[in-house]
């Protein structure tokens, strides 16, 4: 049967301005859709345009198109606009279903007949609050839980994301869709030996080294990362990718000079996204010890690049990654470097992980993603039916 095309609106600010977690989801989103669904419109409501070579591929295609605020008021309040008048636009634009891609939608979407839904990633702020700002954390809770409130439906990244929301705010489960994202195909072509003999003479990589990718900050735990390799072998080196908040560089500083480690230690921040790939690939662990996670990425592009994880308990990360990892205590400095050093030492060890973990992400497949995003648009739009009637 012949379904009816959609055109779904799409909150595109982070797609547009950000590269790293919720412009990537953003982007993934738009584009995936767009992609296995090319008879449908896809219409990227931002507040502003701006070059953004990431965005560029999706912007091609013949079924995505771009709205940008147009009256005199709208252009100069953005904020005002993605937050409140927006809706004002979607009846114009002819939209089916508005999702909100990065926890928001819209304060006055339920004035609109047109269905919502919003991608809730996370309630971090309300597990490690010490690394919000009192304002931040006040904001996210006023916007983000009235934003699960008054949506048609939700989309969790994780069942632990959807826990948190159904314990937290006492949402129903019943309106809570668990989709899991996958990470960006780059992390799944073939590498050549020429090409990571590039990347690892560019950076001067070490020959054996553990990779932790993401924001250097007090959350992600890279002390642990830093203490374990105290345990290894010295011919193993760490290298840390990503932007660092000053603070918690400093600390861990404190203690790799502490602990003699400043030779084995490398950071690199503001690399090209496609260098990652060839990065994680080279490494022969990759470690991502964050206390907590909506989701966790960095293990899927890991675990496809052929690369077993070391991460943490007490989120989501056995989600992430099943048997492509070994999931440790975040303070337990001792499980670390006992699960790193068996992966180092024990080839057989480190190529079960590999397979079983590739086996596991498999799940986590485009198809699947387009095809779960439209039973919950198809959901949404069958329940704001039945509750306009």
């Amino acid at each position: 049967m012949k379904r009816i095309k959609l055109t779904v609106g799409f909150d595109a600010k982070r797609a547009v301005q950000n590269n790293t977690g919720l412009g990537n989801y953003s982007r993934l989103v738009i584009g995936t859709m767009a992609a296995m669904y090319p008879q449908d419109r896809y219409v990227l409501l931002a507040p502003r345009m701006r070059e953004n070579p990431r965005l560029d591929p999706i912007l091609m295609r013949d079924n995505v198109e771009v709205f940008t605020p147009t009256g005199a008021v709208t252009r100069r309040l953005k904020s005002w606009w993605r937050s409140v008048e927006m809706v004002h636009d979607w009846a114009g634009l002819g939209l089916d279903l508005y999702h909100g891609l990065s926890n928001e939608i819209p304060l006055t979407s339920s004035l609109s007949p047109v269905p919502t839904v919003v991608t809730i990633h996370d309630l971090i702020w309300r597990r490690i609050p010490q690394d919000y700002s009192a304002i931040d954390r006040r904001l996210y809770e006023f916007k983000y839980k009235r934003s699960a409130r008054i949506a048609t439906r939700i989309i969790a990244i994780s069942e632990r994301t959807k826990s948190d929301m159904v314990n937290d705010w006492g949402i129903s489960p019943e309106k809570i869709d668990v989709v899991y994202q996958g990470c960006d195909p780059i992390f799944g072509k073939y590498i050549s030996p020429d090409d990571k003999e590039r990347i690892r003479s560019l950076y001067r990589l070490p020959r054996r080294y553990i990779i932790s990718v993401g924001t250097v900050q007090s959350r992600k735990n890279q002390m642990l990362a830093v203490r374990g390799l105290a345990r290894l072998p010295q011919d193993v080196s760490l290298v840390i990718v990503g932007g660092c908040d000053p603070s918690y560089k400093a600390a861990l500083t404190a203690e790799i000079e502490k602990l003699r480690l400043g030779d084995r230690v490398m950071w690199l921040e503001g690399i090209p996204f496609d260098h990652l790939p060839a990065l994680y690939a080279m490494a022969e662990l990759s470690s991502y010890t964050s206390r907590y996670e909506g989701f966790g990425i960095p293990v899927i592009e890991s675990i496809n690049c052929g690369t077993p994880v070391v991460a943490c308990t007490g989120s989501c990360l056995e989600e992430a990654g099943g048997a492509g990892g070994i999931y440790v205590d975040p303070d337990d400095v001792d499980a670390f470097a006992e699960a790193a050093a068996g992966i180092l030492d024990k080839r057989y060890l480190h190529d079960r992980l590999v397979d079983e973990g590739k086996r596991y992400v498999k799940r986590f497949n485009p198809s699947d993603f387009a095809s779960s995003i439209l039973k919950t648009y198809n959901k949404a739009i069958l329940d704001k039916l039945a509750t306009s009637k």
